[in-house]
């Protein structure tokens, strides 16, 4: 991978951590019962692409 492709990769892991934590912000400050359960699952389960975009930024 050429370092161009590393450091997009980075940003979209970046941008894809701050969509998160702004997600779970949100879920926990404004909405109540299954609503604030989904949208944390949904935050959380947005880990598991922003690891492998980690990943694929270091190698």
């Amino acid at each position: 991978m050429s370092p161009l492709d590393k450091m997009w990769a980075s940003f979209i892991a970046i941008g894809l951590m701050v969509l998160a934590s702004l997600l779970i912000t949100f879920a926990r400050n404004k909405t109540t019962g299954i609503v604030r359960f989904v949208l944390s699952l949904v935050a959380f389960l947005m880990f598991i692409p922003i690891f492998i975009y980690m990943v694929v930024s270091l190698l």
